[in-house]
């Protein structure tokens, strides 16, 4: 039996996963890191405890396996995007990362919005200035920590960090590098136009390999201390969205992704780079080669969910904390939330809109707060799925896939909500599962990634929408829509005030 690694770096755990040559996991392990947090709004970690934490996630995994560690063939990466990891001459960090969920780069965004100009910036890089992305956090430390900037020679993306510790070489693959704002996203290289106009020299952007292809073995050290050798092979990876993708086969037109994380995401394939969405979603490499996706994101999903725990039910788990939901009608009894924790991304672009419960009066019981919670984080997804629809998308069917997916009526609730089929996958794990095809596929073990989806990936469960409550969710909806624009002014005001 052959087995592949697929490696998961997210924002608060790298999970590791030994995968079979049958798409069976025979063994996984997650270890958890710290998101620091200095303020209001800055989010960033230490990339060497990245590295620290996923070699001793995967000397767990091999000290555990039954088999022949030569058996393990090879290992590749999914990662959180976006994130700035800014490096010198000798390849070692100047400061803290930079995370996608820091929003201090507000300025910068005009900045770009400013040298650019919009049409442009859309014609060049497919995306518009958030400030999620990596270019806004390189001009936000050239601008406000020129010294330490002054002896930056490089930067990479998280995982392309803990890739460079394990191999010693420096690469990045398209799906990430598509979200720098420092892309040709139609000709797969970076533009020389944007790094130009904003005087980052050449050399600064590291050598860009496709998302499955071999970059290199294990030091011989790391080699050593995982318990591996230098024959297993080290396959790129990809971005966790692209990751995320194909671990849920989501690898040809008419696939549509719903990914429940700390960040939330609707996503589907696109077999070109043509389509113009204006901006409205980003539109990104596919770690598929020659393939594209177009992506909405809402900043806290599952994060929401998270934050409602730790505060009101810290020594619950969230078997425990969901039991009551089935039990609350839709709409929890007249309770709306919007999922703004950190800002919003998607249709908003909105740094400073906040969180908000309306509609709360003295009836309401702890399980319509959850409900609201798990309705506001769908309703917010499914701007989305509605701005796809408006640019003559069909989407049918919805493949969703991590917190979102563990409960059955949460995803019932997804059926509802967007009104399609909801698919909960056997062996769903995400990002990881694709992070093993990518590896799998540079293995050459299959002629391609739809190959191994075929091999690697099994529905579980499909739930269909409810037409009752479809009718319900449609008109709520719209009223979950006009909260934005009722609350922006004063949500801005609070904002302020904190500051």
């Amino acid at each position: 039996m052959k087995y592949v690694l697929g490696v998961d770096l997210g924002t608060s755990a790298v999970k590791i996963l030994l995968v079979n040559e049958h798409g069976d996991v025979v063994n996984e392990v997650s270890k958890d890191y710290p998101v620091i947090q200095k303020r209001s709004g800055y989010s960033e970690q230490e990339p060497d405890v990245w590295v620290e934490k996923t070699v001793d996630g995967l000397s767990e995994v091999v000290r555990s396996f039954q088999g022949n560690p030569e058996d393990i063939e090879g290992i590749s990466f999914s990662g959180q995007m976006h994130g700035l990891v800014l490096l010198d001459n000798d390849l070692y960090p100047l400061r803290n990362a930079i995370l996608w969920n820091d929003t201090r780069t507000s300025k910068e965004c005009e900045q770009i919005y400013n040298v650019v100009g919009e049409d442009q910036l859309l014609k060049l890089t497919k995306n518009p200035a958030l400030e999620g992305f990596t270019l806004p956090k390189i001009l936000w430390v050239k601008n406000n920590e020129p010294n330490l900037f002054a002896n930056a020679k490089t930067f990479v993306l998280p995982k392309d960090y803990v890739r460079l510790k394990l191999t010693g070489k420096l690469h990045m693959e398209h799906s990430d590098a598509a979200g720098t704002l420092l892309f040709d996203i139609a000709n797969k290289e970076w533009s020389n136009e944007m790094c130009d106009l904003f005087g980052l020299r050449d050399q600064f952007c590291p050598p860009l390999v496709k998302s499955h292809e071999v970059v290199g073995s294990l030091l011989p050290d790391i080699a050593d201390e995982i318990g591996l050798t230098s024959n297993t092979k080290i396959i790129a990876g990809g971005a966790d969205n692209a990751c995320g993708a194909i671990g849920s086969g989501v690898l040809e037109e008419g696939k549509t992704l719903a990914s429940i994380g700390t960040s939330g995401v609707i996503l589907s394939y696109e077999s070109s780079h043509e389509k113009d969405f204006k901006g409205l979603v980003h539109y990104f490499n596919h770690g598929v080669e020659n393939a594209y996706y177009t992506m909405g994101v809402t900043l806290a999903a599952g994060d929401s969910l998270s934050w409602f725990k730790d505060v009101f039910a810290p020594d619950e788990d969230y078997d425990d904390l969901l039991e009551g939901i089935d039990d609350v009608p839709p709409g929890a009894n007249g309770l709306l939330f919007t999922p703004y924790l950190v800002g919003e991304r998607t249709p908003h672009v909105d740094a400073n809109i906040r969180a908000s419960f309306v509609g709360m009066d003295r009836s309401h019981k702890r399980d319509d707060f959850v409900r609201a919670v798990l309705e506001g984080i769908t309703f917010s997804l499914n701007e989305s799925v509605e701005i796809f629809r408006k640019q003559g998308k069909k989407i049918e069917t919805v493949i969703s896939i991590g917190g979102g997916a563990k409960n059955d009526a949460w995803l019932q609730l997804q059926a509802d909500v967007f009104n399609a089929k909801v698919v909960k996958l056997k062996n769903e794990q995400g990002p990881g599962m694709g992070a093993a095809m990518l590896a799998a596929y540079g293995c050459n073990w299959f002629d391609s990634l739809r190959a191994c989806g075929e091999e690697f990936l099994r529905v579980d469960k499909e739930f269909n929408p409810n037409i009752s409550n479809v009718r319900k969710y449609k008109e709520l909806f719209e009223i979950y829509q006009d909260i934005y624009q009722n609350t922006k002014e004063l949500q801005h005001r609070l904002v302020k005030f904190r500051n």
